[in-house]
């Protein structure tokens, strides 16, 4: 779309920003030293181990014989997106250099760092196999109580304690630490890291919108929204759900049967829920940045217009070790 720049007058100074924060889901980025990279370029391999038990021991053939299985796990990587702003070297002066002196920095805060926690939770939510717990929480007594029973489940799930960090809804964590009392002290001081996320950027799902397509022109994300897809199933599969369309509408089928199995769809991304809090245990996950591109071409170097040109770009990765999903606790509403 047609860049949008109000012209300064001589005497403004001053701009009107939107207020963001920076990420809040940089703490669980990984030491890339941990994975190696695959078989194709778009993926890596990391090791997943395990061992057998303890046998009894026999005083005269020993001991029993242990084994060590360790493997090499494939994962994609699965975020690729970036964007370039061009802006007319008139409009950048007319605008008192403000245009594009700002514009890298708004990008990154109003909609790079939103996008890239969006993205992290969306994901680990997203995972098979993680804690999680649909729960109604109106106050602060609600939210203690929900995360000691997240606690304890992780305890019975064998997660070491130390360095679990909990990510909750501004306004739950704000409740709890207005509480002021001992409970909820010994609560929060349990936490390696306690962070607060905006509830813009805290969904079991986003739809990462592409930037060209109608509707979608502007780019960034929005809370997910179902999706469906024709099934490729030959007959209905025990204990699948399968839909039918009319018009816009996605409606369960009761009663699958083959005859109809052409026309019916499977759910590929349910609507997205809010998220109340997640805690996340590092070591459990996967995230990092293969490639980070953000460089400048002057309008002297563009052959297309006198406009100066700021491109940026990430590709890189969100995932949970397949042994360690106990590790991520969700409560969403």
């Amino acid at each position: 779309m047609p860049n949008t720049i109000a012209l300064a007058k001589n005497y403004v100074s001053l701009l009107d920003e939107v207020y963001r924060r920076a990420s809040v889901s940089a703490d669980l980025t990984s030491d890339p030293q941990m994975s190696r990279a695959g078989a194709n370029a778009n993926e890596i391999i990391y090791p997943q181990i395990s061992v057998t038990g303890l046998g009894d021991y026999d005083r005269n053939s020993g001991y029993t014989t242990g084994a060590v299985d360790l493997k090499w796990v494939t994962a994609k990587f699965n975020y690729d997106r970036g964007t370039k702003i061009s802006v007319d070297v008139m409009d950048n002066e007319e605008s008192r250099n403000l245009a594009f002196g700002m514009a890298g920095a708004t990008l990154m805060r109003e909609k790079v760092a939103p996008e890239a926690d969006a993205f992290t939770f969306a994901t680990l939510a997203s995972l098979e196999n993680i804690s999680k717990s649909k729960d109604t929480i109106t106050n602060a007594g609600q939210f203690l109580d929900a995360l000691l029973t997240a606690w304890s489940r992780m305890d019975e799930d064998e997660v070491p304690q130390e360095g679990r960090i909990l990510y909750a809804t501004s306004t739950l964590l704000n409740s709890v630490m207005a509480l002021d009392t001992t409970k909820s002290r010994e609560i929060l001081a349990q936490f390696a890291v306690k962070k607060t996320v905006p509830q813009a950027r805290f969904y079991t799902s986003i739809d990462l919108l592409d930037g060209k397509a109608p509707g979608e022109e502007l780019g960034h994300y929005r809370k997910g929204t179902a999706s469906y897809v024709r099934t490729e199933d030959a007959a209905p599969v025990s204990g699948k759900h399968y839909y039918t369309m009319s018009g816009s509408t996605y409606s369960e089928v009761p009663s699958p049967s083959a005859a109809d199995i052409a026309n019916y769809y499977e759910q590929t991304q349910a609507e997205a829920r809010n998220i109340n809090f997640m805690i996340v245990h590092k070591p459990a996950i996967i995230k990092f940045d293969k490639h980070t591109a953000s460089n400048i071409i002057p309008a002297s170097s563009n052959a297309d217009a006198d406009a100066d040109i700021s491109k940026y770009r990430k590709y890189g990765m969100v995932d949970g070790y397949k042994n360690k999903r106990a590790g991520i606790y969700m409560s969403y509403t």
